[in-house]
């Protein structure tokens, strides 16, 4: 690279496990204009500073051809299978199998903005118009799954689609989803058993008294604390739900990716 590096652009290594993902066309396609490596540290580089397409540094590609690009890549579904295998990697590096037996379930509200307003609703729970993305994590809080509705969407009307989403991701794997008391219903209990898995609620001890750590239902919220770290992902900035879909799909593979380097290597080493 020409230019001076930012703090999110990619190593050597990690660009050298990432790219046979990110390869759509020959390296020397005559439609090609920008570096594959550059388009994905211009699309990391928004992720985390939170800046709207059109104010992408002058030193990346035009944001233009960074988010066509981006769009080509979440279409083919590039994202999600790169999260998929380090998620394999990391599990197998734990002494794991790499495909999950349960997972963790829960929805995050995101205000809404100008943009995503017009698809907005209203959580009353949470006191917020905006999008609901219902997540479906394993049990180290990677992500698996999510749709995005608008935010007065149930998370239990959520149940079936989501675990219909799990199920094909992990290849019928997943025995068990863990959730919250959003989740209890008898209806959501026959929807998850309708895809092989047993819906188990938490719930809250009667006597709660400040702050209480639930079993298993504290990896999902640690999973959100880790998304909050992208200001990208701090509100629905997105005209269109499946771009946000994409993006957390982005970042979990930002998030990821050093670890499942390292693990890869040590194990290629040995």
């Amino acid at each position: 690279m020409s230019r001076k590096p930012y703090p999110s652009d990619l190593s050597e290594d990690e660009w050298a496990f990432v790219a046979p993902y990110l390869t759509l066309m020959k390296e020397d396609a005559p439609q090609r204009e920008h570096s594959p490596l550059e388009v994905f540290n211009a699309l990391r580089w928004l992720a985390r500073a939170g800046a709207p397409w059109r104010m992408l540094p002058h030193d990346f590609p035009p944001w233009a051809a960074v988010y066509q690009q981006f769009r080509r890549w979440s279409d083919a579904g590039c994202f999600e299978a790169l999260v998929s295998d380090m998620r394999g990697i990391i599990r197998a590096g734990q002494g794991r199998q790499e495909q999950p037996s349960a997972v963790v379930l829960d929805g995050r509200t995101l205000q809404s903005t100008c943009e995503s307003g017009p698809r907005a609703g209203y959580d009353g729970y949470k006191r917020r118009k905006g999008s609901k993305v219902h997540m479906a994590v394993d049990t180290l809080g990677h992500l698996i799954e999510l749709t995005v509705t608008p935010a007065n969407e149930q998370e239990r009307s959520q149940v079936k689609q989501l675990c219909e989403a799990v199920q094909r991701a992990t290849g019928e794997t997943v025995e068990v989803a863990w959730a919250d008391q959003g989740y209890t219903g008898e209806q959501a209990k026959e929807d998850a058993a309708a895809t092989g898995i047993e819906l188990r609620v938490v719930k809250l001890p009667e006597a709660k008294k400040g702050f209480v750590l639930l079993p298993r239902r504290w990896v999902v919220e640690r999973s959100f604390a880790w998304l909050a770290r992208f200001r990208r992902l701090s509100r629905d900035f997105e005209r269109m739900p499946e771009v946000l879909a994409s993006l957390h799909f982005v970042v979990f593979a930002i998030l990821m990716l050093p670890k499942a380097v390292v693990l890869l290597g040590a194990g290629q080493s040995s």
